[in-house]
């Protein structure tokens, strides 16, 4: 690891004051589950490192216009305790999957969504499009986790956020604020995530000097919920395919539906015709069965990943199924 400053702020405004300086090549220390690591690969080398865990407006759960609003910095298991979010099911089926207590203390909600991705090549250092001589090495190579939609342009990695599709079903927003002191935007989550297309995109809209200081979902309203993950062990383990799904369901029919599948592109992908499909018909294992087929059928895989296909498939028709509290019996 190579040396660094560390910055340790109070206040929002501290925090982004010290950001932007060193021109903005800066990092943000959250929970630390990731960035560390990277920094000991060096695959960062930040000049700064400011570490958000004393700022208290970053953290806690609140009712705020008509919603559930959540700092960045709440863990997980903040999150899975609260009964501001009882109701959200989709959250909690995320938590209970991430079998670690130490992940469920020390990550942080704002740093599940910032995650960079898992994929072995840019974790090896060939960056996030994988390229060496001006070609991919994921077209060619072992490209098993890698995405199956979205993928035609040179990024082929996938999301490695586990709590984006459930936010993003449910139509959360997230508050950025920098890089001037008094700058803030609130944005859907939907358009938070980017497709790299060149070595120097990134993939979120975030600029140097910026970071995530809240999210806030709207109350369920009735609306249900559920989140489905492939996992290929029960340990520690980062999911194959995954999926959440919102309904809103009326004398046994679906009057709204929102999915959102992770694990498959990169970015969290929203299965609009899917859902669009099952909305004004009576819900059931085919209805769900559809939805997962519709979801899948523009999917272009990889060389060695068809299998995950039918994993998303999968997760689509029983995240609904789970919704709906049908998936026990359900296929």
């Amino acid at each position: 690891m190579r040396s660094f400053e560390y910055a340790y702020p109070q206040t929002e405004a501290e925090t982004v004051d010290l950001l932007n300086d060193h021109d903005g090549d800066t990092a943000v220390l959250a929970g630390g589950t990731d960035l560390i690591r990277m920094m000991q690969d060096d695959l960062l080398q930040p000049k700064r490192v400011v570490d958000i865990n004393s700022v208290e407006s970053f953290k806690g759960v609140y009712e705020v216009d008509g919603g559930v609003q959540i700092g960045a910095m709440t863990t997980l298991e903040e999150v899975s305790g609260s009964p501001l979010l009882a109701q959200h099911r989709s959250l909690r089926d995320v938590i209970d999957g991430i079998r670690s207590i130490q992940l469920q203390q020390s990550g942080t909600i704002g740093g599940d969504l910032c995650l960079f991705p898992n994929c072995w090549y840019f974790r090896n250092g060939y960056g996030l499009l994988a390229m060496e001589n001006n070609e991919s090495l994921v077209g060619g190579g072992d490209n098993r986790y890698h995405a199956i939609i979205g993928n035609q342009g040179p990024a082929k990695f996938v999301n490695a956020s586990r709590f984006a599709p459930a936010m993003m079903a449910w139509g959360a927003r997230v508050r950025i604020i920098g890089p001037a002191p008094d700058q803030e935007e609130w944005l859907p989550l939907e358009y938070f995530y980017l497709t790299p297309k060149t070595p120097t995109h990134g993939v979120t809209v975030l600029m140097p000097g910026q970071l995530i200081s809240h999210l806030w979902m709207p109350d369920t309203g009735g609306a249900l919920s559920a989140s489905y993950e492939v996992l290929e062990m029960q340990g520690l383990d980062w999911p194959l395919a995954a999926a959440s799904a919102c309904l809103e369901l009326s004398s046994g029919q679906v009057r709204d539906a929102r999915i959102v599948m992770g694990q498959v592109a990169p970015l969290p992908w929203v299965a609009h015709e899917a859902a669009t499909a099952i909305i004004g018909r009576t819900f059931s294992e085919e209805t769900a069965q559809r939805a997962g087929e519709i979801a899948v059928e523009n999917a272009t895989p990889l060389t060695k990943n068809g299998y995950k296909v039918q994993l998303a498939k999968t997760a689509v028709k029983r995240a609904l199924l789970r919704a709906a509290d049908m998936l026990e019996g359900g296929l």
